[in-house]
Formats: C-alpha cells, sequence, structure tokens
C-alpha cells in the first residue's frame, strides 16, 4: 500500500480532536517534521510481514447447501489431513469460525467480515494437524462470538440438534451441534463469557473452558486479552482430554501465557489418571449457582441429582456459599463491554500494548465494520454502546475497578479451592431456550444472548478451569453440570468427569 502524507485538513482535524491548538506557522513546522519522521514508516512498508508458515496443504473447501447442514452449524465444509501418525490419527475435527485457517474463508459470523482468508494457521489448528488429526471444514458461530444464544450469526441461527426452533447455545454454536449429532469426534470452542460451556449443556456434550493462557491464542481472533480462552469440545471425557493435551502449552507468541511457559510438561497428561476415580475427592456445591430469577428447577434438581452420584461413588460432597459468585457477573460485564469495545472494535481486534502474533491482514479486513455497522448483531451493538458510554463518560474507571475486583473474585473461589478440590453448580441455570423470532422485540434477543452466561462468565474473569458436563435431561433437551478446579488442575476435573461419566452408564 502506499504511504500517504497528511493533509492539512486532515492534520486540522486531528490535533484539534487531541484538543491542541496551532498557529498556522506551528502547523507548517509540524507537517515538516512529521514528514521526516512518516519516512519510517516508508521503510516497514516494504519489509515482508514475519508471519508462521503453512505446513499442510489444504483446498478452500465450499459452504454447504441447507440439504446438507440440516441444523446451520457448517460454516465450510473442506478436508485438511494432517500428519501420518499422532495421537489425533482418525478422529474427525471442527475448528470454530474465529480461528484461522489458512486459505479458508473466516467471517467469525458476522457480514461485515465475509470473504476474508487468512494467511496463517492458528497455532492450535497446527497442533491438531501435527497429531494427525483430520479437519472437516469451521463450524458456524455467532456475529464477532457475542452472544450465549445461537440466533446472531449473519447466516442465520444454528439450531438444537434435541429441539427444532430451539437454542444450541453460543457462541461456539455450530461446534456443539456437530460434536452432538457426531458429524465430527471433536471440535474447538471459544469461551469469553461461557462461550464454550454453554453450546455444550445445550447440546448434551462436553466442554472444557481450560485455565486463562494454558491454550494458545495465537490466530484465533481476540474479543480481550483477559477473557479469551479457547478449548475442546467432545462427546467423551476421554476425547476431550486428548485434544486439550494436544492443545495445550506456550507458543511464545501469545501474551496471555506466561513466558517462559511449562505447562505442556507439567499439567499436560490428562488422559494418565483418568481412572483414578473420586473416592476421598472433596466437592463443593455452589450454593449461589442455584436458583437464579431465571434458574428452571429441573436443572437445579438435576445437578443436585448429580452431584449425590459422587457421593456414592465415594466422593466427600458439601454445599458451600460463595456470596460474590453473584456479583461475578457484573465484574465481568464492564470488563466485556468497554474490553471488548477498545480491542475487538476500536482496536480492530488487535488493539495495542502487548507482545506477540498481529494479525496484519485481520486487523485491515475487519476495521471495514464501521462502514457497515447497521449490519452488526443486536447484542453486539448493545454491548458496543454501554462500552463506549463508559469510556467517553466514566474514563474506563469502570473497567479498571472490575481488574481490581477480579482478584477479590479468584480469590472467594480459591479460598474454597483451598478446603475442595471442585466446584460444583449448573453450567446454565436454564435448558435451551426457543430461537428469539426475527418479528420479536430487542428485548427477547438480548435475553436470549446474555442470560445463559450467569454462571460461566465469572470464570472467565477469574480464569479458573471449567468444564460443563451432561448430566441429564428434561423435555428432550439437555442438561448441564460445571465442575470448577484450581488454576491448571484441568486434570482433576477429567478424573470427576470421567467417573461420573462412567457411573452414569451403568
Amino acid at each position: 500500500m502506499k504511504i500517504h502524507r497528511p493533509t492539512r485538513e486532515q492534520f486540522v482535524a486531528m490535533y484539534t480532536k487531541m484538543g491542541l491548538n496551532f498557529t498556522e506557522n506551528e502547523e507548517l513546522e509540524y507537517l515538516i517534521e512529521l514528514d521526516k519522521l512518516i519516512c519510517h514508516y516508508d521503510k516497514l512498508n516494504i519489509f515482508k510481514d514475519n508471519i508462521p508458515r503453512v505446513k499442510y496443504q489444504r483446498s478452500p473447501g465450499f459452504h454447504p447447501e441447507e440439504v446438507d447442514n440440516k441444523y446451520n452449524a457448517w460454516y465450510v465444509k473442506t478436508n485438511i489431513v494432517g500428519s501420518s501418525s499422532g495421537v489425533l490419527l482418525g478422529k474427525k475435527i471442527a475448528i470454530k469460525d474465529n480461528v484461522a485457517i489458512s486459505g479458508v474463508n473466516m467471517m467469525n459470523g458476522a457480514s461485515t467480515l465475509e470473504g476474508f482468508i487468512p494467511d496463517i494457521d492458528a497455532t492450535i489448528v497446527e497442533r491438531i494437524l501435527d497429531a494427525g488429526g483430520t479437519i472437516l471444514g469451521k463450524s458456524s458461530c455467532e456475529y464477532f462470538c457475542m452472544s450465549g444464544g445461537s440466533h446472531t450469526g449473519a447466516l442465520g441461527p444454528v439450531i438444537n440438534p434435541y429441539k427444532e426452533g430451539y437454542s444450541a447455545g453460543g457462541s461456539s454454536s455450530g461446534s456443539g451441534v456437530l460434536v452432538a449429532t457426531k458429524e465430527v469426534d471433536m471440535a474447538i470452542g471459544g469461551d469469553q463469557g461461557g462461550s464454550i460451556r454453554i453450546p455444550a449443556s445445550f447440546c448434551g456434550i462436553y466442554g472444557m473452558k481450560p485455565t486463562w493462557g494454558l491454550v494458545p491464542y495465537t490466530g484465533v481472533m481476540p474479543i480481550e486479552n483477559t477473557l479469551d480462552h479457547v478449548g475442546p469440545m467432545t462427546n467423551t471425557v476421554e476425547d476431550n482430554a486428548i485434544l486439550l493435551e494436544v492443545l495445550a502449552g506456550s507458543d511464545g507468541l501469545d501474551p496471555r501465557q506466561p513466558s517462559p511457559c511449562s505447562y505442556q510438561s507439567k499439567y499436560g497428561e490428562y488422559t494418565k489418571n483418568l481412572e483414578s476415580g473420586v473416592a476421598g475427592l472433596k466437592i463443593a456445591v455452589i450454593d449461589e449457582g442455584f436458583g437464579w430469577e431465571c434458574s428452571e428447577n429441573d436443572v437445579d434438581d438435576a445437578v443436585k441429582k448429580a452431584a449425590n452420584i459422587f457421593v456414592e461413588e465415594g466422593a466427600i460432597v458439601d454445599m458451600v456459599s460463595v456470596p460474590w459468585h453473584r456479583d461475578g457477573i457484573s465484574v465481568w460485564t464492564s470488563i466485556a463491554s468497554e474490553g471488548s469495545q477498545t480491542q475487538m472494535m476500536n482496536g480492530n481486534a488487535m488493539g495495542f500494548g502487548w507482545k506477540g502474533y498481529y494479525s496484519v491482514n485481520l486487523l485491515d479486513a475487519h476495521a471495514g465494520w464501521r462502514n457497515r455497522a447497521d449490519e452488526l448483531s443486536e447484542s453486539l451493538k448493545l454491548t458496543m454502546l454501554l462500552g463506549q458510554y463508559f469510556i467517553d463518560h466514566y474514563n474506563g474507571r469502570f473497567y479498571a475497578k472490575s481488574q481490581n475486583l477480579a482478584r477479590s473474585l479468584r480469590r472467594a473461589y480459591d479460598d474454597v479451592l483451598l478446603d475442595y478440590d471442585i466446584l460444583l453448580m449448573p453450567t446454565t441455570p436454564m435448558k435451551a431456550q426457543p430461537l428469539p423470532d426475527i418479528s420479536e422485540q430487542l428485548h427477547i434477543s438480548v435475553k436470549r444472548a446474555f442470560e445463559p452466561l450467569i454462571n460461566t462468565a465469572p470464570f472467565d474473569v477469574t480464569g479458573h478451569p471449567a468444564m460443563s458436563v451432561p448430566c441429564g435431561s428434561s423435555d428432550g433437551l439437555p442438561i448441564g453440570m460445571m465442575l470448577v478446579a484450581k488454576h491448571f488442575d484441568e486434570a482433576t476435573i477429567y478424573r470427576a468427569a470421567y467417573a461420573y461419566e462412567r457411573a452414569s452408564l451403568l
């Protein structure tokens, strides 16, 4: 691209917005000095970008016709064959469409990004292929992933496979459906407020939000660095643990990961103790996770009944109060709204101020949303308006305060985890709800987008690992139980989930 010098009109508009005042002579002097510095940008413009290389052949794929996409869960179908050996050999995998696959369309559920083609494979895509996995395509997701319901994607709603006209959960809606219908063995989901666990709960599968920073986010479109998580969605606990073993560990490019990072060697053997059982394990059933205004009695009852199975298997199970849990959604709301508006929208997904891999072509493509803002989903528009209002009128103080309070929220859970191995509660207070009709009022669409988040979102703030485990059904719809553990103790969650999975099949 050609680097242009600012016109006088552009310069005046720029310094006026900054609150500066210049005389005509000062304007001329500053423009001369700017020109000298812009020469460095001329040199940067010549350099070739430093991006990871792509290792495996692939075709761009295609968007399937409705007859081959019953639940609208696929965005792109393709067939990318990985290594001829590895723990994922023979496994069919779907990649959420906020994750970059080089040469394959990525729209992240958004009409404003449609036609964007990434030039890299995300780290997790490369790791899946290195482990022998076969990627069958990109799964549908919600509009820039800003919904816990499955009704906001630009290509239409994703349908729950258990009940026509009902939500599949979001924002990893397509991933949840493709796993539940066994079109794939495994799928990748992303989670900033519950977007792995909500569709896992609504679709009756296993969905793990790993500890913040355990799985590299490089090549995944960010929403907000401190909330971004990516992880596995599967039909069995063992498959979930196997996939996390492949995904986990530092890549040296993700600012969410401490460096040096030894996650893989220290925490990576998630399948090793699956069969250890739960005898002697201490489980805290969190009282505040039940009885919300939007809670359904059959969901609360099913999760409490599931907790009793752990007792039968030899675990120690107690009801414990964590009052902070009820305030977690408020802490999350400020971080999610102001943070996403700053990074994902105003910052064109990349933002500033962190070291790691920046997707320049995604940044350029996403910046075009400003010319088509009316196309954005209702839940995204509302989040943007909320975030921008508090940025403009309160100087970001509530975002800052929420990040400070996040430490108190984490401590409240950690204090219980000093005495217990697992926290337990419903993943979502309700089962899948009807998809909102296009003619319904705004508040119904927004309600369906945000009501499932109240138990899941706090753990995106605190970064604890949390997994949705299917624990029954009612009215033909699945119910999910959420298990939470200490940071980087995914192994204990898998141990408990495997014991429950085995006991529930007897």
